[in-house]
């Protein structure tokens, strides 16, 4: 089986959760560290899927892999792998594939929750899942492209995750490991700097620490629904 590429765009945000998922099936991954200068692969069919981690940057970012990696999602779509984001990577989705990525209303960090709203899509994805709490951060969102079909949203940003044929695309980020959040954790007072007071989808740093034990392990629930159905649409 050719491997899954996981995009790291930075140092602190790697695949996390994700990896942990695919190795308890045995399905091979080969991270592409943006970060550290690799070079985005030019031919999508060297892989069973792609998957783009998240990121401080923004896409609409003069940055030079920015183009290459939506290039590369637009030609996955058009040969049948299947790409999943979170959060800035189901940013660069959007781009690639029609929509676009704007400021959100407000920033989200921390613990929130996330909505389903029934429907077949949503069924076939989400399965019995509907209310769960998940983590976020992030200050913009992104529309959903030509024939995408919403799957959750929260009261901060509509737009939590989408579904586009085989592609999943997710602003929250489900992929979090404790000590991942507690390095993000690091430079929280960076991200509210001009937010006095803090709006109510922004949390303290003790607060999110605090409420690891109560929220991981449903979030681990919905990220394996989740995870699991991206991988019927990989390809062998």
């Amino acid at each position: 089986m050719r491997p899954i590429a996981i995009f790291r765009h930075s140092p602190t945000e790697g695949p996390g959760y994700f990896a942990i998922f695919l190795e308890r099936r045995g399905i091979p991954w080969k991270l592409i560290p943006l970060d550290a200068g690799a070079k985005v692969p030019v031919n999508a069919d060297d892989f069973s899927g792609l998957c783009f981690m998240g990121g401080p940057m923004s896409v609409n970012d003069p940055l030079p892999w920015i183009e290459p990696v939506c290039a590369l999602i637009r030609a996955a779509d058009a040969t049948g792998v299947p790409v999943i984001g979170h959060c800035l990577g189901g940013q660069l989705i959007s781009k690639a594939l029609g929509g676009v990525v704007t400021r959100n209303p407000v920033k989200e960090i921390g613990w929130g929750l996330v909505s389903a709203n029934p429907s077949p899509t949503v069924t076939e994805w989400l399965g019995t899942h509907s209310d769960t709490t998940v983590f976020h951060w992030h200050g913009e969102t992104f529309s959903l492209p030509p024939g995408a079909q919403p799957l959750l949203g929260s009261a901060a940003c509509p737009n939590q995750a989408y579904a586009l044929g085989q592609h999943l695309a997710m602003q929250c980020h489900v992929e979090m490991l404790p000590e991942m959040i507690r390095t993000w954790c690091e430079n929280w007072r960076e991200e509210i700097t001009a937010h006095d007071p803090l709006p109510p989808s922004v949390q303290m740093p003790e607060q999110m620490l605090a409420e690891v034990d109560l929220h991981l392990p449903g979030m681990r629930a919905l990220a394996d629904q989740l995870y699991t159905a991206w991988l019927k649409g990989l390809r062998a």
